[in-house]
């Protein structure tokens, strides 16, 4: 059976602002509902492991996906337990998928774990994927030849003109679409809040929340 790293932040608030802050539920789950109806298993791991916090924003359970997941047993076990990424195997997996939510911007691009076992699934024929703001994840990921893994490869990510409607420009530590063009990503821009994904070989990167559920549709076609 195949099986993903899901990965979500440990961080509660937005930086100095002291606005709490977490991973944002949609893009877990949405993104989970494809891989548990395609067979494939996961894991949930977040930088400091044990229970993550969740942006309160998100906790939306009109959403049917956000509700089976919140009332699945295995599923709960496993968020009120999450994996320390620096304790991860990454033998064990054969993809890595970031979830978003504003507090990866604070612990997800400096994280020496997530630069070590995003490189070693990517350079052992795996998987790496992100969306919305999980792309943080990947702004400083080396790979063995000194590249950065972004360099010269198409992608997607929450825009600047997607923090700007949401009036975050002068809370996020840095700008995620302009960075990760900084290490060299071609980034693609669709229109805000629009379902945009973008698949460079083995990376899947996804614009938005609303792009959950097509990330985890691409991720499950490259692993069959």
């Amino acid at each position: 059976m195949k099986k993903i790293l899901c990965v979500v932040t440990s961080n509660d608030v937005k930086g100095a602002t002291g606005i709490p802050t977490g991973f944002w539920l949609s893009e877990l789950t949405h993104s989970l509902e494809k891989f548990v109806a395609a067979g494939v298993d996961y894991a949930l791991a977040s930088i400091k492991g044990g229970k993550p916090p969740i942006d309160g924003d998100s906790l939306d359970f009109n959403d049917a996906t956000n509700k089976k997941f919140w009332d699945d047993e295995n599923f709960q076990a496993k968020l009120n337990d999450t994996l320390k990424l620096d304790d991860v195997n990454s033998d064990d997996f054969d993809a890595i998928f970031f979830a978003g939510g504003h507090g990866v911007m604070w612990d997800f691009a400096d994280s020496a774990a997530i630069d070590k076992v995003t490189r070693e699934i990517y350079e052992h024929g795996g998987i790496v994927a992100a969306v919305c703001h999980g792309p943080a994840a990947l702004v400083n990921v080396k790979l063995s030849d000194g590249k950065f893994l972004v360099d010269g490869k198409n992608l997607t990510a929450f825009t600047n003109g997607e923090e700007s409607a949401v009036q975050a420009t002068d809370i996020v530590p840095f700008l995620l679409e302009t960075e990760l063009k900084n290490h060299g990503a071609i980034h693609h821009a669709a229109a805000n809040w629009s379902n945009h994904v973008e698949v460079d070989g083995r990376l899947v990167t996804g614009q938005n929340p609303a792009s959950a559920a097509s990330v985890g549709e691409e991720i499950v076609k490259l692993l069959n």
